[in-house]
């Protein structure tokens, strides 16, 4: 169990009960950050707030009364939700305040709440729901102790990384949104493997297995990416067949292009 000490009623307040926010919260509560009836989670579905309250997590509909008795209150909604959330919490006494929501600057959160709280920012990624995740994470603002429980809350359901809030977009365009340029290339070899003959299922394993195995390898084996490459590529043999194909084609400069505009489109959101 965390060393964290609530000095109010919960230690941490999330409103938004969405997959995301169940994703994290679960995870955390299973990794020992905090015990589930440490944490509250203000959502409007009753469904929802029934299932939260299976696994041991408090519940309300009151996202007031819940900011004023949490120490951190996570804001898991989607930004066009946001503006009726700040409403209902201007003049609030608020904690520290964690804020995944996509496009959001701080300044856009302390204007709309008209507070002056310190605020954490994070951009995690869907494979939190699996304990797989990539957090980028601005904790420019908290102390140390704060950052400890925000770093540990997101290290729980993958990895964290700390970077400052103007590189947020950055992180957006490559982690972000990145789970999606994995599906793609997975759904494009699966039909490749097909149109070659093998049945979707047959394909479909070796796809996911190749992918899998390939960044586990990537991560363990110390090597560049070159390397890498070339430990797989025999001269004249067919992945440099495959790897040519790449080239002629412009993958890489694909990749790159595609990553400027999920982070210009970010940047967009943010104004």
């Amino acid at each position: 169990m965390g060393n964290y000490q609530s000095e109010k009623t919960y230690l941490l307040g999330v409103i938004g009960g969405g997959v995301m926010a169940r994703a994290i919260i679960c995870g955390a509560a299973q990794a020992g950050v905090f015990a589930p009836d440490k944490v509250c989670i203000c959502e409007p579905d009753e469904a929802k707030r029934a299932a939260f309250g299976r696994e041991g997590f408090h519940t309300t509909t009151n996202a007031r009364s819940l900011a004023e008795n949490c120490n951190y209150l996570l804001f898991a909604v989607k930004p066009q939700v946001f503006p009726a959330v700040a409403e209902d919490l201007r003049g609030a006494s608020l904690p520290v305040l964690i804020s995944i929501m996509a496009g959001k600057t701080k300044r856009a959160v302390r204007t709309a709440l008209n507070a002056e709280a310190k605020i954490a920012r994070v951009m995690p990624n869907l494979p939190c729901c699996v304990g797989e995740g990539m957090a980028g994470v601005d904790v420019s603002e908290l102390s140390e102790e704060e950052k400890t429980f925000v770093l540990g809350l997101f290290s729980a359901v993958g990895k964290a990384v700390e970077v400052p809030e103007e590189r947020l977009d950055a992180v957006t365009g490559v982690s972000g949104s990145g789970p999606a340029y994995v599906y793609l290339f997975l759904r494009s070899l699966v039909k490749a493997g097909m149109e070659q003959g093998l049945t979707e299922e047959q394909a479909n394993a070796l796809a996911l297995q190749t992918v899998k195995g390939g960044a586990a390898y990537a991560e363990q084996s110390g090597k560049s990416y070159d390397e890498l490459i070339a430990a797989v590529s025999s001269k004249g043999g067919t992945t440099v067949a495959a790897l040519s194909s790449f080239e002629a084609d412009g993958f890489e400069s694909a990749v790159s292009r595609a990553v400027s505009a999920a982070v210009k489109r970010a940047k967009e959101l943010s104004e």
